[in-house]
């Protein structure tokens, strides 16, 4: 196991498993709480919760503020292209974001921290996405950054996806910054920078 964290980035972590796979099928292991925190990720999840799209489909940039969710993002089946945003008002990486494939095959996870936004798309035929939260959801403090805001730049690998109401109504990042509506790093502990 392999954790990568991200000179351009510093708050997520890429965290490469061994997949065992044979004739049966495959086996990856999905948390080991002391070898994730060897790794520099002690987190407590306190939820966990399932997605299946189809090919196309774009959930995000989601975040909530307050109650920030950090989440472990695992493939189970398919592939997706997985972005997360540094949305901290005043950290020196405001705006800037990392994207990386996750799919069954490879068996990578993302951490995204509190107080990034996040979202994917679905780059094979079907996919089903595991993620375990670090806060309960709150529909009243979820929030939806506009998933191409041309402020960040995001090189998503389609150029027309599939988009519920509420997401192709996302806000831009200048807008939610207006509406004070984003974390402000130099007021909040800085726990991204200390995985």
């Amino acid at each position: 196991m392999e954790f990568r964290t991200f000179d351009e980035l510093p708050g997520p972590i890429l965290i490469k498993r061994q997949v065992h796979e044979d004739d049966r099928g495959r086996f990856v292991e999905t948390w080991h709480e002391k070898k994730y925190r060897a790794g520099g990720l002690g987190v407590r999840f306190v939820q966990a919760n399932s997605s299946h799209s189809r090919h196309g489909v774009l959930r995000g940039l989601h975040f909530q503020h307050p109650h920030a969710q950090g989440k472990l993002v695992s493939v189970t089946r398919g592939e997706v292209f997985d972005v997360t945003v540094d949305i901290r008002v005043g950290s020196p990486t405001f705006a800037a974001w990392i994207g990386v494939r996750l799919s069954s095959a490879n068996g990578h996870q993302l951490f995204v921290p509190p107080d990034f936004a996040h979202g994917f798309v679905v780059l094979s035929e079907r996919a089903d996405l595991l993620y375990q939260c670090t806060e309960f959801y709150d529909s009243r403090t979820e929030h939806t950054l506009h998933w191409n805001d041309p402020r960040i730049g995001i090189e998503w690998p389609v150029s027309d996806p599939v988009l519920s109401s509420k997401d192709s109504r996302g806000h831009s990042l200048t807008e939610l910054q207006a509406r004070n509506l984003l974390p402000d790093w130099r007021a909040e502990p800085k726990m991204a920078d200390a995985w």
